[in-house]
């Protein structure tokens, strides 16, 4: 079977998918905002460079192989997203002081995850992500 390209494959969707983030994160209010922006900036910087930014669930992800790692605000809280419960499991110490579930890591909106914490969860997903075979 032949796949067929979708529109977010083309450079054109690119630039419309990170513009669609761009809107997301434009449109909260302070202290959220500059959060987000800040999280955004960690996460780009522990992705690898084909990595790409899109609107998933509603909420801003990042795609590699599919969307491997997603951020939003709510009213209370942010949260970090990294699309597998295993990522949270094995840097379950690193998160002590932060409430988590099985998918979610929540923070206050006002003082985001330090980078290398950050920089540790993109990792681990990635490895997860990079191991798992393309659809």
């Amino acid at each position: 079977m032949k796949k067929t390209k979708s529109k977010s494959s083309s450079s054109k969707g690119k630039k419309d998918d990170a513009r669609a983030v761009d809107k997301y994160i434009a449109d909260l209010p302070e202290p959220a905002r500059s959060t987000l922006k800040k999280v955004r900036a960690m996460i780009r910087s522990a992705s690898p460079a084909a990595a790409t930014e899109g609107v998933s669930y509603g909420i801003p992800a990042f795609k590699y192989n599919g969307p491997f790692f997603c951020y939003a605000a709510f009213s209370n809280h942010c949260s970090l997203f990294p699309m597998s419960g295993r990522v949270i499991d094995q840097c379950k110490s690193d998160l002590q002081k932060f409430e988590t579930s099985k998918g979610t890591i929540r923070f206050p909106v006002d003082k985001p995850p330090s980078a290398s914490l950050i920089r540790k969860l993109v990792k681990a997903r990635l490895a997860l992500q990079v191991s798992k075979k393309p659809r």
